[in-house]
């Protein structure tokens, strides 16, 4: 096997201190200086901080797409939505920084509903879209626009998460897994046809 190349151990170093230390650590003298590279080496991958940090974010859409891929085998389109809302709620909950980043924080170059979701620019998206659009022609769902009706999920997936994590439930984590997991059957009994 070939040895990473310059580029890909930037990436690597970039991701693992996003991930462990949160963007304040994400400085390019300091991923330079991890990698063993010169501060204006780096520079010749990477042109400036905010390229480096829509690398990361697309590697963090690579891993989660992949996670929810081998998840989504349920021949059930509610069941296969559902089995990859909890993983959503995990990869926040043991990688904070790297999930703001991906799905909260505002960058250029972040994809954008409708125009970028409706091209199938999501990686993520499309896996949780595909299920509710079969969902829709099965007839086990409501027929809609899924895209509009994902778009409502994500909502409330990432509307629970931002509570929690700022304080707003008094329950422990365990509890407000139930919670979540129970707020989503919720929300997708609503969408049975």
């Amino acid at each position: 096997m070939a040895a990473p190349s310059t580029a890909a151990k930037i990436l690597d170093t970039a991701y693992i201190l996003l991930d462990r230390e949160g963007p304040q650590a994400l400085s390019m003298r300091r991923v330079a200086d991890t990698v063993g590279i010169t501060p204006m080496a780096i520079y010749r991958h990477y042109p400036n901080r905010e390229a480096l940090l829509n690398a990361v974010a697309e590697r963090i859409f690579e891993v989660v797409a992949a996670d929810w891929s081998r998840r989504s085998r349920d021949p059930d389109p509610p069941g296969r939505l559902l089995a990859l809302l909890e993983p959503h709620l995990d990869f926040a909950l043991r990688h904070p920084h790297l999930f703001d980043l991906a799905f909260s924080a505002r960058r250029e170059g972040a994809r954008r509903y409708p125009e970028d979701f409706r091209a199938g620019r999501s990686p993520t998206f499309n896996v949780a879209v595909d299920a509710i659009a079969e969902g829709m022609r099965r007839g086990v769902l409501r027929e809609d626009d899924p895209h509009a009706v994902m778009m409502t999920v994500t909502g409330l997936q990432h509307g629970l998460i931002a509570l929690y994590r700022a304080g707003r439930f008094s329950i422990d984590e365990a509890a407000f897994r139930r919670f979540y997991m129970d707020a989503m059957q919720r929300l997708l009994d609503g969408l049975r046809a």
